[in-house]
């Protein structure tokens, strides 16, 4: 199988050599051009110092916070399902089970933070996703297929059951905003504590890079989703980023993810129906940053590097997200310790079976959670494009843009 599989990989580089050769280029000429050039350029070599200083201090800050460094999970029955569309999952057999790659560890992070000695986790996670390439074939310049983000997610020990979810809702929303605050701060002090590293330590890979660093102040300027949509439109996130001279600002209440808490989503008397759902029924938050050009003060257009949320905890509405958001199509049956329609459920369910798990007196023990997730290169080209770096490429030394390339040599 492994030869076979080199077999397969050489005669596509043979086809790609010989489609060189006929343009009247060599491989020789494409290994320079794209990628030795660039690892022997100063603008990687800054782009490298920043990112070490960056992923250092945030490390340092959430150890410092009391979180715990989860192992990396790139394999699983299971993965995030995304709301974006991706061409597909790439998935590996082994030992007679298959198993997809990790478009992120979101479930992993959930199902770690069990035990309730632990404050949260944090991990740089990997992530596969084979983002579909630019319809018209545009330079879209902010995709990675191949990514690092800094996984991040708290228990929030509130020990709101099934009950008190639907007939108390009052006290049930104070509680999760209050919650929700929690996570906009511990973000919002993360990313101070690298800007100001960053700052402090990189000045003249900022220099050279041609772009300035603002350490940002809380709060971050926060704008509804619903309110920027119904003002702006399409593309409402670039539109914010124009009207508002911080650096950084937040998004909040976007519709998406299964995961990211809607309340209330189940009521007494059955579901809410989906054309109801406000951006202040949905707990969920955006990052959104742009660069600062050093000559002449000018910004970039906005891009999102964090999403988060506070998360979907109680059984009955993580099935009934998953149902609606077309993941599962069944709902699990449970019966003396098994699910009796396992084989319906895709790899839904180990997760499931543990989200409904119960102590000894009755009380769920699945995990009540907030956390987010940074793109590392994406935050990197972010702050970081201008006058040298134009695509997110030029942050990376093995860096698979959809965008860039047909062929990736590395």
């Amino acid at each position: 199988m492994k030869d076979e599989a080199m077999s397969i990989i050489g005669q596509s580089l043979f086809g790609f050599q010989a489609a060189l050769k006929q343009s009247g280029s060599s491989l020789d000429e494409y290994l320079d051009e794209y990628y030795y050039r660039k690892w022997m350029g100063d603008s990687l070599y800054s782009a490298m110092a920043l990112r070490t200083t960056f992923v250092a201090a945030m490390h340092q800050f959430l150890a410092d916070e009391g979180l715990f460094n989860l192992e990396r999970v790139q394999l699983s029955p299971v993965t995030d399902p995304l709301a974006h569309d991706v061409e597909y999952v790439p998935n590996i057999h082994y030992k007679g089970q298959l198993y997809v790659m990790t478009h992120s560890m979101i479930y992993s992070k959930f199902l770690s933070c069990h035990n309730p000695k632990i404050k949260g986790i944090f991990v740089d996670s990997p992530n596969i996703r084979l983002e579909i390439e630019s319809p018209d074939r545009s330079q879209r310049g902010k995709y990675l297929i191949d990514f690092s983000q800094m996984d991040i997610e708290l228990r929030r020990n509130r020990g709101i059951d099934l009950e008190r979810y639907l007939k108390e809702p009052a006290k049930v929303k104070k509680i999760l905003r209050e919650d929700m605050e929690k996570g906009m701060d511990l973000f919002e002090r993360l990313i101070i504590h690298a800007f100001t590293r960053m700052v402090e330590k990189n000045e003249e890979d900022l220099k050279r890079l041609g772009v300035a660093l603002e350490v940002p102040r809380q709060p971050f300027p926060r704008f509804n989703c619903d309110e920027a949509k119904k003002k702006f439109g399409r593309g409402f996130e670039m539109r914010l980023g124009e009207q508002t001279k911080a650096p950084l600002f937040w998004i909040t209440g976007l519709l998406r993810e299964n995961y990211d808490l809607v309340y209330p989503y189940l009521r007494p008397e059955g579901k809410v129906p989906l054309t109801e759902v406000s951006s202040d029924m949905i707990y969920n938050y955006d990052i959104c940053a742009k660069s600062i050009i050093r000559d002449t003060g000018k910004q970039t257009p906005a891009l999102e590097i964090l999403s988060g949320a506070v998360r979907e905890w109680l059984f009955e509405a993580i099935v009934e997200r998953l149902l609606d958001n077309g993941i599962i199509s069944v709902r699990p049956v449970i019966f003396e310790g098994n699910i009796k329609n396992i084989n319906e459920l895709g790899g839904y369910g180990p997760f499931l079976m543990m989200a409904a798990r119960k102590d000894s007196e009755g009380k769920p023990t699945f995990p009540e959670t907030y956390g987010g997730g940074i793109g590392v290169e994406r935050a990197l080209y972010a702050i970081c494009r201008g006058p040298v770096l134009d695509k997110i490429d030029d942050i990376t030394f093995f860096g698979k843009n959809p965008d860039s390339h047909q062929i990736y040599l590395f």
